[in-house]
């Protein structure tokens, strides 16, 4: 029988979903980019509690996300450093392809503006409030 994080990854990989979360038979998939599926989820108050995660690309932004969102574990081909960090310091399991040190903007010229949000930030739920600003901002200017 697959696990929960075998089931995740072999959806994502299967389907080109960018984010896939599984527990038992429940299983939440998207194809946004970057944190916004993260955000609805906490927004919409859907329980991930217990649930594995395989996203595209992992970051410290996405990393905090993840622990408001109570998952177990997290696998991505791509993971940040400091995402590897906030899973250790909250006891996620996590596995990845390539640690990188930090997680590239869509342009390839500079940091992931996500990720520079909550760089000095900690906790994740300061990270949160943070990345809900910085996303209303980015909308607010396309």
């Amino acid at each position: 029988m697959k696990s929960d994080l075998q089931k995740a990854k072999e959806i994502m990989e299967t389907y080109g979903d960018t984010c896939v979360l599984c527990r038992d038979e429940i299983v939440f998939t998207s194809t946004e980019r970057g944190i916004k599926p993260l955000v609805e989820f906490i927004e919409n108050h859907t329980d991930m509690k217990g649930f594995s995660a395989a996203d595209k690309i992992v970051g410290k932004a996405a990393a905090m996300l993840y622990v408001i969102l109570g998952v177990k574990e997290v696998y991505s081909p791509v993971m940040s450093e400091s995402a590897a960090e906030v899973f250790k310091n909250y006891n996620i399991v996590y596995e990845f392809d390539e640690l990188t040190q930090s997680i590239i903007n869509r342009n390839g010229d500079g940091i992931c503006p996500m990720e520079e949000t909550v760089k000095n930030i900690s906790d994740p739920k300061e990270g949160f409030a943070a990345l809900k600003n910085k996303l209303k901002l980015i909308i607010q200017n396309t």
